[in-house]
C-alpha cells in the first residue's frame, strides 16, 4: 500500500487536541441545558430538493449516491446529499414530529456537517457544529430573538478562549429601508451588502446596481445605513437620520433594540448592532447574528443564525423559529492553529500501575479495577519491564502517577513522578488531587487578555 496523502478540509485531530474538543462539546451542552434545551440528532442526508430550497447552496452540497446505482438514479427525486448545515434538516424534523413535540420546542444539536467549498485556515469540508435552535407554532415571540445571544455568550464564556463580540442586525431593518429607498428587489439587495467586507464598498455599489436595480444614489443610500453600528440602542437614531420611512423598519428596528439593550443587561459589551450584517441564507427573516472572536477577527464569524418564518412550513402547517449555530471545528481550528489551547496531558489515565513481574498481572488488575470503580482512569503496564523503564512509559504518556504492588506483605505505595514523593496507598480509599483527577484544558496566557 503507498503512503496515504491527506484529503485537505477533512481535519483528523491528534488525541489531545481531540480531547479539547470533547472538553468544549460537554461544556457546550452542559450550558445548553442548563437553558432547557433538549439534545437532539438527525440523519446525514436530506433530498436534494430540500436541501436547494433555500440559498444560494447549489455549488456547496456533496451527492450521496451508490458506486453501482443506477445511473439515472441521482437525477431523481430520491436523489440524497450531505446536509449543509442543521437548521435544515432541524426544519424537515420538526415538520415530520409536530405531533410529537411540544411548542415553543427548543433542542440544540452538536454535529457533523459537509460543505464542497474551499478547504482554508479554520474553514473545512467536513466540520462539526453546534446548533440551538427555538421553534414555535404558527408565530414566535421576539424575546427569543433577544434569548439567543444571552445563551450563546454564556457557553463561550465557559470555555479558555479569548472574548467574543456578537454582530447583530435585522433583516426587516434593512429590508424595510431598501424598500424605503425604493428599491424593488430587497433579496438581491442583501446578498450584495453580504460581500461588503469582502469586496469593499466600491464594488458592492456596483453589485447594487447590477444585481438589484439601485440606481447611484439608492446604493449610497444602503451603504451608508451598512456604516451604522453601536453597542446601545443609538443606532436606531442613526438610522432615523437617513430620512428613510417604512413600515417594517420601523418594526425591525424596535426588535433589534430590544435584542441590543435585553444583551446589554445580561453581559455588557457581549452585543453590538451591526447594520452590514446581512447572512447570505435566504430564509432568515428577522434578527441575524455573527459572532467575532476577538483577535482573529480577520478570519470572519465562527458563530452565526438567525431568525426564519417560513423554513419549517408545509401547507397550513407553519413552525417560525431562531437559532444561531457554533462552529466548533473552525473555532478549534483557528485556536490549535495559533497554538492558543493545551490540555495538561494527551492521555486520560491517572495511574499506571507497574508489574514487578508477569505473574503480578492479576493483582495489577485487581488494582487496576478498584481504581476505576471509584472513577480513577487507571492502566496495567504493558510490560513487566524494569521499574524505571515502567516510569519512563508513563512519562512519556503523560501519566502523572505510578502504582507499585507491596510485596511480602508490605502496603502498596503511589509516587507521583513530577515531583518524586511516594506514599503507601489503598486502591480502595486513595484519591488523587482534584486537579489530576482528570486532564484540563488550558489557554496560552496572552489570548484571554
Amino acid at each position: 500500500m503507498s503512503k496515504p496523502r491527506p484529503i485537505s478540509g477533512f481535519p483528523e485531530w491528534l488525541p489531545p487536541q481531540r480531547m479539547i474538543e470533547q472538553y468544549v462539546i460537554d461544556q457546550l451542552r452542559r450550558t445548553f441545558e442548563l437553558y432547557g434545551f433538549a439534545p437532539l440528532e438527525t440523519r446525514a442526508v436530506e433530498p436534494l430538493d430540500q436541501l436547494l430550497r433555500k440559498g444560494e447552496t447549489s455549488k456547496e452540497v456533496y451527492l450521496l449516491r451508490r458506486l453501482q446505482a443506477d445511473p439515472g438514479a441521482e437525477a431523481g427525486d430520491d436523489a440524497l446529499g450531505l446536509h449543509f448545515d442543521l437548521t435544515v434538516p432541524f426544519a424537515r424534523y420538526v415538520l415530520e414530529n409536530a405531533g410529537k413535540l411540544t411548542f415553543p420546542f427548543r433542542r440544540y444539536q452538536i454535529q457533523k456537517v459537509w460543505r464542497g467549498e474551499r478547504p482554508q485556515e479554520g474553514r473545512y469540508r467536513e466540520f462539526l457544529q453546534a446548533d440551538i435552535d427555538i421553534v414555535d407554532r404558527d408565530t414566535i415571540a421576539p424575546h427569543f430573538e433577544a434569548e439567543l445571544p444571552l445563551i450563546i455568550g454564556d457557553a463561550l464564556a465557559a470555555l479558555p478562549i479569548p472574548p467574543v463580540r456578537i454582530q447583530v442586525n435585522n433583516r426587516k431593518v434593512c429590508e424595510g429601508f431598501y424598500r424605503g429607498v425604493g428599491l424593488i428587489d430587497p433579496e438581491a439587495a442583501l446578498r450584495a451588502i453580504d460581500k461588503l467586507d469582502k469586496l469593499g464598498p466600491q464594488q458592492v455599489a456596483e453589485l447594487l446596481m447590477a444585481t438589484a436595480g439601485a440606481t447611484e444614489s439608492q446604493a449610497k443610500a444602503c451603504l451608508s445605513l451598512a456604516e451604522i453600528g453601536a453597542p446601545d440602542a443609538s443606532f436606531a437614531d442613526a438610522v432615523h437620520g437617513l430620512g428613510v420611512e417604512h413600515p417594517l423598519l420601523d418594526e425591525g428596528l424596535a426588535e433589534l433594540v430590544t435584542v441590543v439593550e435585553t444583551a446589554a443587561a445580561h453581559t455588557p459589551g457581549l452585543c453590538v448592532a451591526d447594520l452590514r450584517i446581512a447572512r447570505g441564507l435566504d430564509y432568515y427573516t428577522g434578527t441575524v447574528y455573527e459572532t467575532q472572536l476577538r483577535g482573529y477577527e480577520r478570519f470572519g464569524s465562527i458563530c452565526s443564525g438567525g431568525r426564519y418564518d417560513d423554513l419549517a412550513s408545509s401547507g397550513a402547517d407553519r413552525f417560525p423559529g431562531v437559532g444561531i449555530s457554533i462552529g466548533v471545528s473552525r473555532l478549534l481550528g483557528l485556536l490549535f492553529g495559533a497554538d492558543a489551547l493545551a490540555v495538561s496531558r494527551p492521555v486520560p489515565t491517572c495511574v499506571l500501575v507497574a508489574l514487578p513481574a508477569e505473574a503480578d498481572r492479576p493483582a495489577g488488575n485487581r488494582v487496576a479495577d478498584a481504581l476505576r470503580r471509584r472513577g480513577i482512569a487507571t492502566e496495567v503496564s504493558p510490560s513487566a519491564a524494569k521499574f524505571g523503564k515502567q516510569i519512563r512509559y508513563a512519562q512519556r504518556r503523560g501519566i502523572p502517577y505510578v502504582w507499585f504492588l507491596g510485596a511480602d506483605g508490605e502496603p502498596d505505595s503511589v509516587k507521583d513522578i513530577r515531583s518524586g514523593d511516594q506514599v503507601t496507598a489503598d486502591a480502595t480509599a486513595w484519591h488523587p488531587p482534584p486537579g489530576d483527577l482528570h486532564p484540563h484544558i488550558t489557554a496560552s496566557p496572552t489570548i484571554l487578555d
